[in-house]
């Protein structure tokens, strides 16, 4: 049997990786008519989504919300039959910690670049906001295929505008450094526009005006329960249409098998499974590992991707002890020195948990970014105390909490430096000399939900011989947006 077969329904697919994008691409093949395995290592399925409790509320461990400007998550969900669980955040309206006080998030500005000084009032100082203004009086940019995103942006506007507001928003993403995050890769719609424009903010401006005519409805959507829901009913409806859900099962080989019907083979402790074909859903280290016998070139390429650890502590307080300013929560910029990057009002942004619990406030913080290790290697009490504290000096909230959870991800993010469109293209490149074999993820195409789930599609359509779901990926990427404080 050839791979190809996969797409008439009579192969057998191998998705190694049960997160999000793994079971998306499983939700696919199925919908194709092929057979489908799918091989988690871990005990349990979703990656990065994970439900959870804390004092008896339902909370997400793991990432909150789901861009719902693209279609893919939230087309997803309503498939294996949340649609009745969708919901948009009550509140939208997030801060800034900086400069010694919570001052309300900007507006009009693309991933923290504005179109205008006057967008960052009150955020920046009068001789920031006055570097703004001489945009408009510099030679143009050339960018060339990529940029560091502070790099250029530092350059047309000046540090500041980088250091209070792009980087914490940038920070929410991908917990790295502006300074060496792709503009291609992490904004590419602001790549895109710097490159036709002489002045940044003018681009910025168009792409504003372009999306104001485009874009209807919430820019971000959670999910009764926890986007950590997603997952679980996806694997119910792979299970339910006939698919395997194998957990406890870490792959230890994987190797092209040789001669007529070739395919794989493909070993996971005890077990050894023959397949048509196999989507490798990993994160790039453990790609890295499975293709070295095989696609030594791809595995290369995919060791040298590096990736940032974070922790996320979430607190529950009794609602009569504690009092917390309006909005979803706030981001911190490095700059200012405290040890927290964001802290999302769960409690006040979804709903569903205000609503199952009126008893309780419920918040978390995040620690963590590319580079700090320090910090990280505090025990989980450290990670609390350190939240309070600086909780109370942004907030003013001294009560005690009732129950608190420090969730650890360890190289949970993946970092897009300069370049990394052209690393992915190798890569890529590099696994289609091997037929039956694609590699989808967070990895490539955005670390956000509806770029995993892409991905994955994109992954299915290759095995089928089609490349239009790669292509239009690549024309046009998705970008993974801060999901409101603490995202």
């Amino acid at each position: 049997m050839r791979a190809q077969d996969s797409r008439t329904g009579t192969g057998h697919v191998v998705v190694i990786g049960g997160g999000i994008a793994g079971l998306a691409a499983a939700h696919r093949l199925l919908d194709r008519g092929a057979r489908v395995t799918v091989l988690e290592a871990s005990g349990r399925v979703g990656g990065k989504l994970l439900p959870g409790e804390i004092a008896g509320a339902r909370v997400d461990l793991g990432a909150e919300s789901m861009l719902a400007r693209r279609p893919e998550a939230v087309a997803l969900a309503r498939e294996v039959g949340l649609a009745d669980r969708l919901q948009p955040p009550a509140t939208a309206t997030a801060s800034l910690w900086t400069r010694g006080a919570l001052r309300p998030m900007p507006k009009g500005h693309v991933m923290g670049v504005p179109g205008t000084a006057a967008a960052l009032h009150g955020v920046l100082s009068d001789e920031g906001l006055r570097r703004i203004g001489r945009d408009t009086e510099l030679p143009r940019t050339e960018i060339g295929d990529d940029v560091a995103v502070g790099e250029y942006v530092a350059a047309r506007l000046g540090r500041e505008v980088v250091d209070r507001l792009v980087e914490p928003l940038l920070g929410g993403v991908y917990a790295g450094d502006a300074y060496r995050i792709s503009l291609r890769a992490a904004v590419p719609q602001l790549f895109e526009a710097a490159r036709t424009h002489t002045s940044l903010t003018e681009a910025v401006r168009a792409i504003q005006a372009k999306a104001a005519a485009q874009q209807t409805g919430p820019v971000f959507m959670g999910i009764e329960g926890g986007v950590g829901q997603l997952p679980l009913a996806v694997a119910e409806s792979v299970r339910a249409r006939g698919g395997e859900i194998v957990t406890g099962a870490p792959v230890t080989e994987l190797r092209r098998t040789r001669g007529t019907g070739s395919g794989w083979r493909v070993v996971a402790g005890d077990r050894v499974l023959h397949t048509d074909a196999v989507v490798l859903a990993l994160p790039a280290p453990a790609a890295a590992t499975l293709l070295r016998a095989e696609a030594p070139a791809a595995a290369g390429e995919l060791a040298t991707v590096e990736y940032a650890s974070m922790a996320l502590v979430t607190l529950a307080y009794r609602r009569a002890d504690s009092t917390l300013p309006e909005g979803s929560g706030f981001l911190v910029p490095p700059v200012d020195g405290h040890t927290i990057k964001a802290s999302t009002f769960a409690s006040r942004k979804w709903g569903w948990i205000d609503e199952e619990n009126p008893g309780l406030l419920v918040l978390r913080t995040s620690v963590g970014r590319y580079g700090e290790s320090e910090v990280l290697g505090r025990d989980d009490a450290g990670l609390v105390d350190v939240s309070r504290h600086d909780l109370r000096e942004a907030t003013g909230l001294t009560a005690e909490p009732v129950a608190t959870r420090v969730t650890r991800w360890d190289d949970g993010l993946p970092q897009y430096p300069v370049g990394h469109h052209t690393r992915v293209a190798r890569i890529r490149a590099h696994v289609a000399g091997l037929p039956g074999l694609a590699v989808c993820g967070a990895a490539y195409d955005g670390v956000g939900i509806p770029a995993c789930i892409a991905s994955a599609y994109a992954a299915v359509d290759q095995l089928g011989g089609e490349r239009a779901g790669l292509d239009a990926l690549i024309r046009n990427p998705v970008q993974s947006l801060h999901g409101g404080a603490g995202e």
